[in-house]
């Protein structure tokens, strides 16, 4: 079966002072994106698309489950690993507005306080149901960046688990043989954003 990973659209920046979860809305660019990848997978018969609970996740997985005739179906192991943070600000607004913060990021303060092998073992999980749910068949799961760097290390038996950065509204495709291989398609592809 094919499994393609689309890490949903360009979210609104959300800081929650009241320490509620921010699941924020996709942003006017994200809800472009996510038309635009819904027009690119038109023509691949889905037999399902799934999606993680998170609003944006769900909000980019509606034009591709409408173009598609298929119902949205919620999956929670493909939430990402902090869903109840009371913050969602993009990596590219924190980039330009604190290198330093960036890098402090990108050196584990991303998932500071998430135990990681737990959050890797949930999605790798979710992944195989949906797996073996869809013999032989093409399904899009809709999800998060951490989702995708999860599954894709998982398939590649690398120890690390956050190891590159997808695109938002990007796809990843993945192989998964009936006989249990796990193999890479592609990571990233982002044409269609052009």
């Amino acid at each position: 079966m094919e499994l393609l990973l689309i890490r949903h659209g360009l979210p609104l920046r959300v800081e929650r002072a009241d320490g509620a979860p921010a699941d924020p809305p996709l942003s006017t660019e994200g809800r472009a994106q996510a038309e635009r990848v819904a027009a690119a997978l038109a023509g691949e018969r889905l037999a399902a698309v799934y999606a993680s609970p998170l609003r944006r996740a769900r909000e980019t997985a509606a034009p591709l489950a409408a173009l598609s005739g298929l119902e949205v179906r919620i999956e929670p192991g493909v939430v990402e690993f902090d869903p109840h943070a009371p913050s969602y600000v993009p990596l590219e607004e924190i980039r330009a507005e604190s290198h330093e913060a960036w890098l402090e990021l990108m050196r584990g303060g991303l998932t500071a306080g998430v135990d990681v092998g737990v959050f890797r073992a949930t999605v790798v999980a979710a992944l195989e149901r949906i797996v073996a749910a869809h013999p032989r068949e093409r399904v899009a799961v809709v999800c998060h960046g951490g989702v995708v760097n999860a599954w894709a290390a998982h398939v590649l038996g690398l120890a690390e688990t956050l190891f590159f950065q997808p695109g938002y509204a990007s796809v990843s495709r993945f192989l998964a043989a009936g006989s249990g291989e796990r193999s890479v398609l592609s990571l990233n592809e982002a044409g269609h954003l052009r």
